[in-house]
């Protein structure tokens, strides 16, 4: 897998995003905020502009554009199979993750009867959680949840082997919190659900921007990613077994294609944010010299592990011993992703990031659509201020964020 030595510095990556060079108030913007949308190095642009003026078309036709477009699709296609460690025939695009996992809960749906259970847990973002809960009015299934422990921000999944039964038919489950930053263990829980003959679907949104995927290791059914977290425009994508996609039932025209995956994937498509999506794999895969696409991003991902590593420590200990700053989530040595969930005092946390924004320190705030957990951690009302590293955050950023959180708490309200 090679050494973090290998992988291009955080000054070479950051060479490749413009929108860096931004100023505001008078200061070099710091983005914070790549949990809710990463930017978009030019090589991602690059790729979609050539599409969209050398290659546009729609699929399947007798002509040179639409032969390359169909062409573009299945390079996609395999370009995403090597960033989940899937095959290309279980890659689905959709126009978002949120769309893709409505889409499968109504197929799944037609298979499940009134009294069927679901599991979700309190830890999710509601794009995992809500989708299924459309199925209490649709179908009449009935939602169990796995609770969160508030104090550590973490699953117990020992609590599964409570839930699951005989009329068990899927389990929904975040591989990590957009909110908190928590990485879950999904592997364990996939297996448990395995186990007792329950599929299971994997939220792996925040997880993919910071972890690299391998759906064969997890074991799930069905994993929905994002591309523009990591670096690409907006569309979602969802891993599906070959089999599982083969047979459920998708919402679908007559005409339509009915192999996998073309099966799951309704209307024409974003070709070019397909893309795009398959330029941002590329993209991180290009930060790595040696070996096989999925062998790089390995590297890639390894050497950004430590990168963020360092950084969470660095904002653990300097916010940690700051008066009137509360961090959530787990610790910077547990398993979590370089996401900084903050409260400051009593101060709303749209207050905090407008003061941020003075200094030119772009975070968000707010529930983050994962509102179970920022309720049960008390900030319902106020929100908290979210900020999350990505592979172009520098040290002196991190240093200027912990500054501005810190002159917010010591100033006089």
């Amino acid at each position: 897998m090679g050494t973090p030595s290998t992988v291009a510095s955080v000054e070479t990556i950051r060479g490749h995003f413009p929108a860096l060079e931004r100023i505001h108030n008078g200061h070099p913007v710091a983005y914070f905020d790549g949990p809710g949308g990463t930017q978009v190095p030019r090589e991602v642009v690059e790729d979609m502009v050539d599409y969209l003026l050398r290659h546009n078309a729609n699929t399947h036709w007798s002509y040179p554009t639409s032969a390359e477009t169909d062409d573009i699709i299945q390079a996609s296609r395999e370009s995403l199979a090597d960033f989940l460690n899937a095959s290309p025939d279980e890659i689905v695009f959709g126009q978002n993750m949120t769309s893709l996992t409505f889409h499968l809960a109504r197929a799944l749906g037609r298979s499940f009867a009134p009294g069927d259970e679901l599991i979700v847990t309190e830890l999710d973002h509601h794009a995992n959680v809500d989708t299924w809960r459309s199925l209490e009015k649709d179908r009449g299934v009935t939602i169990r949840v796995l609770p969160v422990d508030v104090e550590s921000g973490t699953l117990d999944l020992d609590g599964l082997d409570v839930l699951f039964n005989q009329r068990t038919k899927l389990l929904a489950i975040g591989a990590a919190s957009n909110a908190i930053g928590t990485v879950t263990d999904v592997a364990a829980a996939c297996r448990k659900a395995k186990d007792a003959g329950v599929l299971s679907f994997v939220d792996a949104v925040h997880y993919a921007a910071h972890e690299l995927v391998d759906v064969k290791a997890i074991g799930c059914d069905f994993l929905a990613c994002s591309a523009y977290k990591f670096y690409g425009p907006h569309i979602g994508v969802l891993y599906g077994r070959r089999e599982l996609l083969e047979r459920t039932d998708f919402p679908k025209l007559r005409p339509s294609p009915d192999n996998a995956p073309d099966r799951a994937e309704t209307g024409t498509q974003s070709h070019e944010s397909i893309a795009g999506a398959a330029a941002a794999v590329n993209y991180l895969a290009s930060l790595a010299d040696d070996g096989t696409r999925r062998e790089r991003l390995q590297k890639t991902y390894a050497a950004f592990g430590e990168r963020k590593k360092e950084l969470m420590r660095f904002a653990f200990e300097e916010l940690g011993k700051t008066d009137g700053v509360r961090l959530f989530g787990p610790g910077p040595e547990s398993p979590r992703t370089p996401t900084l969930a903050i409260a400051v005092k009593d101060i709303p946390a749209q207050t905090v990031t407008e003061r941020l924004v003075e200094r030119g320190i772009f975070t968000s705030h707010g529930d983050f659509y994962a509102q179970t957990i920022v309720d049960r951690l008390g900030y319902g009302d106020t929100g908290l201020v979210r900020a999350g590293c990505a592979c172009y955050t520098s040290f002196e950023e991190m240093e200027r964020l912990v500054d501005g959180i810190r002159g917010i708490a010591t100033e006089k309200q």
